[in-house]
């Protein structure tokens, strides 16, 4: 099936699956279909200039695409990986975002663990011992424990 679609479409088979995914990509957006469907236009590209050569057969015009799937892919990642910097970086790591901010004691801490409240939200704080509304730090964040020290 795959010889007979080859040699009816000859080299504008690859052209054809290039747009395809092309189109693919358009209705289910994820950045990834681009990559192959270039991969598929380049071999495109090889085959109008190779397609008489007796050594381009559908099996090597396969393992060419393949090849060039994974070095498209792989450019692709570095690329969208090194311009993707977030302008909120701690947006998922709220206990991150909260170091440096001050609370006061909603419980005390007693041998080593009370409570704070920050916004609308308690938290676990470990430190040393200190009495119901001393100002604290937060130092540091580990989980859904804070750290804090008096501030």
């Amino acid at each position: 099936m795959i010889a007979r679609i080859a040699l009816e479409l000859g080299p504008w088979s690859w052209w054809v699956l290039g747009l395809v995914l092309l189109a693919a990509e358009v209705v289910m957006p994820g950045v990834f279909l681009v990559w192959i469907a270039l991969a598929a236009l380049a071999t495109g590209a090889l085959s109008l200039i190779l397609w008489d050569a007796a050594f381009w057969a559908w099996q090597v015009q396969l393992v060419v695409f393949a090849l060039f799937s994974v070095v498209a892919v792989l450019i692709g990642r570095r690329f969208i990986s090194s311009s993707k910097a977030s302008d909120e970086p701690l947006l998922n790591r709220r206990g991150e975002s909260l170091v440096g901010r001050t609370a006061v004691l909603e419980q005390p801490i007693a041998e080593g663990r009370g409570r704070v409240r920050l916004d609308d939200t308690t938290w676990s704080v470990e430190g040393p011992d200190l009495p119901v509304g001393t100002r604290v730090r937060i130092v540091a964040s580990s989980g859904r424990h804070l750290t804090v020290e008096p501030a």
